[in-house]
């Protein structure tokens, strides 16, 4: 068994994970260039065939135990796990979620090691391997899609119900075609009165934030901060030409509970707990709200279910029509996204009075997109950039003495940091998990 064979296992958790994370492009230079060699296994969803990868120089069978590295993207399945291996994957168990519990006790008991690619991260702790702006872009076209429909069931016309579901397109060039001339129709025809001014709401500036503003360039955008959304409505005429694109910082989502303090963002990064949020005073204005931001138990929520509750019974007509809810992160951020959703079934709406949720666009209150792996949604693209960062560090991982103790394992600091189990014990800096096993 050699760590220079590396295995590239299927995905398998739904019919909608088509990605990898080594493109056959990157396999081919990878083999040239450093001599390793590859054992596919077959998938009939993956984006790339087969024989792409037979033609790269990878071999394709169901087998990998002769592989000592193997890369995946999602969690293992527990009969996939097999003894003293090195898996790379998001195994999404450093916050101890209870359902990858089981998981990382095989990993363990199995004496293998796991690198987690959450935790591959610079000096300054941010991350260098991730999907976070695909996130985004699927996320905010399956935003606007939704809005699209939730329009039409109100009988309100509009050129967004020309937008698709972002996995519905061959490609990401494909979806933007079809919304820029849905901009195009905004700027000529402009939107119905009653939905003068469309602000969309992006909460967070990360990667997954930069994906979603970037599908909004390709329609007829003004950036207006949120502090100015007051004075935009106070306006006797507004332009129904424009679509107005809200980003807010923390400054703008939360304050101190203490009236005498100022905010400080490292004091609420260090305390969150002395803050409050003050996100609501904002909703009002907002048509579309996409929630890109990390969220937490320690910091307050964006939005609770009693303060949707009550902007829909003092709000005649409430603006919120969508929330994508991008993060999803079930009643943490957005109190009221009460389940995770997928491209099936992509949507619920939210009734903030009964507190149900109902599958599709119709009902009162927000409809909610908050499919939990949208990065799917962009097979290719995606796996494209996601590989082209990851290919750079395969050959260090491949070579390395994996023999050694670890505090003499010679990694890229980048990746040691992500070691969270090795010879299935945890490392010292994930040793904290113990009590969640």
């Amino acid at each position: 068994m050699s760590r220079t064979c590396i295995g590239i296992r299927r995905e398998d958790k739904n019919e909608w994970e088509r990605r990898t994370p080594l493109t056959p492009h990157d396999i081919s230079a990878l083999i040239k260039n450093e001599g390793l060699s590859f054992v596919v296994q077959p998938s009939p969803i993956r984006v790339f065939r087969e024989n792409e990868y037979v033609s790269a120089g990878a071999k394709v069978n169901e087998d990998l135990s002769k592989c000592g590295l193997i890369f995946a993207i999602k969690e293992l399945p527990l009969h996939f796990i097999m003894p003293d291996k090195t898996y790379v994957f998001f195994s999404h168990t450093i916050k101890g979620q209870s359902r990858n519990m089981p998981m990382l006790k095989k990993i363990m008991g199995s004496r293998s090691t796991l690198i987690d690619y959450e935790r591959v991260v610079d000096g300054h702790n941010r991350r260098l391997i991730f999907f976070g702006e695909h996130a985004g872009l699927a996320g905010m076209i399956d935003t606007l899609w939704a809005f699209g429909q939730r329009l039409e069931w109100e009988k309100i016309k509009s050129p967004f119900k020309e937008i698709l579901q972002a996995y519905r397109y061959e490609d990401l060039d494909a979806a933007a075609e079809v919304i820029s001339n849905v901009g195009e129709h905004i700027e000529t025809k402009g939107l119905e009165s009653s939905l003068a001014p469309l602000v969309v709401g992006i909460t967070g500036y990360g990667n997954v934030s930069r994906g979603a503003q970037k599908i909004l360039t390709y329609l007829p955008v003004t950036e207006v901060a949120p502090d100015e959304l007051d004075a935009l409505f106070q306006k006797k005429k507004h332009d129904r030409k424009t679509i107005y694109k809200a980003v807010f910082h923390e400054e703008h989502t939360v304050e101190p509970v203490s009236e005498l303090a100022k905010f400080e963002l490292n004091n609420y990064f260090e305390h969150p707990e002395s803050y409050r949020s003050k996100f609501f005073n904002y909703l009002p204005y907002i048509s579309m709200l996409v929630n890109c931001i990390y969220w937490d138990k320690r910091y307050p929520p964006l939005v609770t279910k009693n303060e949707l509750k009550t902007l829909f019974e003092t709000e005649k007509r409430p603006r919120l029509r969508v929330v994508g809810d991008i993060s999803c992160d079930i009643e943490g951020g957005v109190e009221f996204t009460v389940k995770a959703t997928n491209p099936a079934e992509p949507v619920f709406v939210y009734d903030p009075k009964t507190e149900n949720a109902t599958e599709g666009v119709a009902g009162k209150g927000p409809v909610v997109m908050a499919i939990d792996n949208l990065p799917c949604e962009l097979p290719k693209e995606s796996s494209n950039d996601f590989s082209h960062v990851l290919k750079r560090f395969v050959p260090s991982i491949a070579m390395a003495d994996f023999d050694a103790d670890f505090e003499k394992l010679e990694l890229p600091p980048e990746i040691k940091r992500a070691v969270i189990v090795y010879h299935g014990k945890l490392t010292p800096d994930y040793e904290y998990l113990s009590k969640f096993l």
